[in-house]
């Protein structure tokens, strides 16, 4: 497993764990303390797993299962790939932090930054998922059985 894969898994963890912890905080504001939360914080809860957790889990398994890229493979490029993680950590962390002050005060300040950052997630999956096109292919050996008639 290279670097990149294991940021992204490891990564993904931390997404993950933290978003669980905002969640059990969210249980304590409701059941135990009565106080309420603000309705940012469904979406920063939210975000954090399905975002951050699982989508960073999905990039880095891909990344490391995913068939090697041809040589001629114009779209794969590891700087790319890593540009992805960046923007998509970044972006993630930061939208998670606009979202949980967004749910304590109103500033709209954040309102746009937050905008932004959910702009930040979807080119860093399109950036990943450029760069991974060319690697979504059979391997020979199922290839080969296919052409033999056999269904999967």
């Amino acid at each position: 497993m290279f670097s990149t894969v294991r940021y992204f898994i490891k990564t993904s963890i931390i997404f993950l764990v933290t978003g669980l912890l905002t969640g059990l905080y969210m249980s304590l504001c409701t059941n135990v303390f009565k106080t309420g939360y603000g309705a940012e914080l469904i979406s920063a809860h939210t975000h954090l797993i399905l975002v951050g957790g699982v989508m960073m889990m999905i990039m880095g398994v891909a990344l490391w299962f995913f068939p090697r890229p041809e040589k001629e493979d114009k779209h794969y490029n590891p700087d790319v790939i890593r540009i992805s993680y960046w923007i998509m950590t970044i972006s993630t962390t930061l939208r998670f932090l606009s979202q949980v002050i967004s749910s304590f005060e109103e500033i709209q300040f954040l309102r746009w930054m937050i905008t932004l950052f959910s702009l930040g997630q979807i080119i860093a999956m399109l950036l990943f998922f450029y760069g991974m096109w060319g690697r979504i292919r059979s391997s020979g050996g199922s290839r080969m059985r296919e052409m033999k008639g056999e269904k999967f």
